[in-house]
């Protein structure tokens, strides 16, 4: 899952990257409100951790304009701040939740999980395609009843694919899914991604689930149609 950091105090900042790095989480980190609302409105993060005193733009005018353009990604606020007419209008902005530095790292763990949980919500953590099944909340991949063992990106991929199934995904769309914003390499890198998929999702089973299209990407379907 991949999180955004939207943080000034950068040796706090690369604090939480490395430590929700250790957790599995990919992690990308603006130092100021501007870059932290362009990353949040063109990248598909789970949940963004937003500080309130920003420069350019401050965490509230951050979230304001985050729902005003219906993007309805979790925001957890981390802030010096400690009012309660700041954790108000946080809440009333449109935040999600609200915790003060400084701050239990463990607590700020459950809170984030807390979000994703509820972000999850709002799509299915099961995705089926065909008999092809990717279990978003718990990582784990299977075709019928036969589990298949996939490398954290390349689950990351095929879920890419299965929450777009029938439409053609392009390379571009996927690495700004799955790598984080820092990622400048070849967009070639998917189609390593994509053959060792086969590899492992369709060769063993004699089936074709993942297509390319040509000039367009790849596209994830029911194998038995």
């Amino acid at each position: 899952m991949r999180l955004l950091i939207v943080e000034d105090e950068r040796e706090l900042a690369e604090t939480l990257r490395r430590g929700l790095l250790a957790e599995g989480y990919d992690v990308d980190v603006a130092h100021d409100g501007g870059t932290g609302l362009e990353f949040a409105m063109t990248h598909g993060y789970q949940a963004v951790i937003l500080d309130l005193m920003l420069p350019r733009m401050n965490g509230f005018q951050v979230c304001a304009r985050l729902r005003e353009s219906r993007v309805d990604t979790p925001v957890l606020v981390l802030t010096a701040k400690d009012g309660e007419y700041d954790e108000a209008e946080a809440l009333d902005t449109g935040a999600d939740d609200y915790l003060t530095k400084p701050f239990s790292y463990v607590v700020l763990l459950a809170r984030v999980r807390a979000l994703l949980r509820r972000g999850r919500a709002a799509r299915p953590a099961l995705l089926t395609v065909g008999d092809l099944v990717v279990d978003q909340a718990q990582r784990r991949c299977s075709r019928g009843t036969t589990p298949i063992r996939l490398t954290a990106k390349q689950f990351a991929v095929l879920a890419c694919l299965a929450r777009r199934a029938g439409t053609a995904v392009s390379k571009a769309d996927i690495v700004d899914e799955v790598w984080d914003a820092a990622y400048d390499g070849d967009l070639n890198i998917i189609e390593v991604y994509v053959a060792a998929l086969r590899r492992v999702v369709d060769v063993p089973f004699g089936v074709r689930s993942i297509e390319t299209v040509r000039g367009e990407g790849y596209r994830l379907v029911d194998a038995r149609a």
